[in-house]
């Protein structure tokens, strides 16, 4: 009995050290990556899980192509399945990170989640895949969970996924701060830049 204590005693150690570690990975990294302070003040403690079709994952800024962000990802997190939840995608390097003037240029945007069951959220921006211009460099597309204070009724403009407008200047910050949601519970982000996808997605969006 003693022993199989132990062994529970360090497995529960070994969980919490590794818990730990990402916690404090993806606050370094979004520091790193100046996610903060130029998306929010607060980095998030855990790392949302986001995979895209195909078993494309993000990792912490990782660098992925256009192409194989086009569809709609899974996105993951600890979630209490009694609440509702906030995820968006946000680009703050709009139309480049030196000038980036359209800063966010929000790519998704869906509120009452029920705990982490995205689709059944509503939905106030379709989901848009990475369109960065042509020798703009790497843009940060950062991802972010907040936990609502119940369900809410959100008075935005829902924005189709065929059509940029209404998209830019955005402020997660700003939208978390009016419906009073706090800092992040959990966050990913990759980087990208332009490949020949892009075009085809501007005129996806009527550009």
């Amino acid at each position: 009995m003693l022993i199989f204590t132990s062994r529970c005693s360090q497995i529960a150690k070994n969980i919490l050290s590794r818990r730990f570690y990402a916690t404090s990975l993806i606050q370094k990294t979004m520091e790193q990556h100046q996610i903060v302070p130029d998306v929010i003040s607060v980095a998030p403690v855990e790392v949302a899980k986001v995979t895209y079709p195909g078993g494309i994952t993000v990792n912490q800024g990782n660098e992925l192509k256009p192409r194989q962000v086009k569809d709609i990802p899974e996105v993951q997190w600890n979630a209490d399945a009694s609440a509702f939840y906030v995820l968006c995608m946000t680009d703050p390097d709009a139309p480049s990170r030196k000038e980036a003037t359209y800063r966010e240029w929000h790519h998704w945007l869906v509120g009452n989640i029920p705990g982490s069951k995205v689709a059944e959220g509503d939905t106030l921006s379709e989901y848009v895949g990475s369109g960065p211009p042509e020798g703009t460099g790497l843009h940060r597309y950062v991802f972010l969970v907040y936990k609502q204070n119940g369900k809410l009724t959100f008075d935005e403009q829902r924005l189709t996924n065929r059509s940029g407008d209404n998209r830019g200047c955005f402020k997660i910050s700003k939208f978390a701060e009016k419906y009073n949601l706090g800092n992040p519970v959990a966050g990913n982000f990759y980087q990208a830049e332009w490949d020949d996808y892009v075009p085809i997605l501007y005129k996806q969006l009527g550009a």
